[in-house]
């Protein structure tokens, strides 16, 4: 027998190519058409209040955006899940949602938290017999706490000093609040607000990913802070201690 007896004929592995071809570009035209734009980082246009902003001020301030901006985000997933609510504010959803984020950028009070801010308001928006607009009174008091704990400020320059336990202690607040959210029922026995979807067709947790991204924001900003203060008071200590041995040398 020749070596080669028992190779298949040449007329078929050559009628075989071109359906290997066919294959190969089916599995390349898949891969071409799968969605690969997530989208891509994009930074502001520069502005003149930035001179005055070191690189802690204006992360802080980029995070104050990011932030409220994620609660509006939970503001209308909220009124999409609670329509009921927003009728107590206004005759439509977004109507509601542009009034309860002018009050919160312009430090307005919002009438049905009875003059009540920060931690003070949050509470009162959670009690069960809460009868006005739930979700506004939610979101303008999450937002209230944290900007208060920010030292009452959304925009930051040299002269603004943050406290970093007070941020800390924000990012917990909206924990127990969230749970509170989730676990706690009104006089009639329902849950305070439709948050997350939770059933076997169908699983939405896009309010807890959004919630979660404003407490993981204010954790890493208290961390920052805390590292920034620690590091400006080793490097006056390594100033002192190394001044005396970087002296220049005379060279005549």
């Amino acid at each position: 027998m020749r070596p080669h007896d028992d190779a298949p004929p040449v007329g078929r592995r050559a009628a075989a190519l071109p359906a290997l071809a066919l294959a190969l570009c089916a599995l390349l035209a898949a891969c071409s058409s799968a969605p690969t734009n997530h989208g891509k980082v994009e930074g502001e246009g520069f502005q003149a209040g930035e001179l005055v902003q070191s690189d802690g001020n204006r992360m802080a301030t980029l995070a104050m955006k990011e932030n409220l901006e994620s609660l509006v985000r939970i503001m209308d997933k909220l009124y999409r899940r609670n329509p009921g609510e927003w009728k107590k504010t206004a005759s439509s959803r977004e109507a509601a949602v542009a009034y309860v984020r002018i009050a919160i950028l312009e430090r307005q009070p919002w009438q049905e938290l009875q003059g009540e801010r920060d931690v003070a308001a949050l509470s009162l928006a959670l009690q069960p017999g809460f009868a006005g607009d739930r979700v506004a009174a939610f979101v303008y008091a999450a937002a209230d706490t944290i900007i208060t704990a920010h030292g009452n400020r959304t925009s930051f320059t040299l002269v603004d000093g943050l406290d970093p336990q007070h941020i800390f202690n924000a990012a917990r607040n909206l924990e127990i609040a969230n749970w509170i959210l989730n676990s706690r029922k009104s006089v009639a026995g329902q849950p305070l607000l439709l948050s997350n979807g939770l059933a076997e067709q169908e699983r939405n947790l896009s309010f807890e990913r959004e919630m979660g991204k404003i407490i993981g924001r204010l954790d890493l900003l208290a961390s920052y802070t805390t590292e920034c203060y620690r590091r400006s008071f080793i490097g006056y200590g390594q100033g002192l201690l190394a001044g005396p041995f970087m002296q220049f040398l005379p060279v005549r």
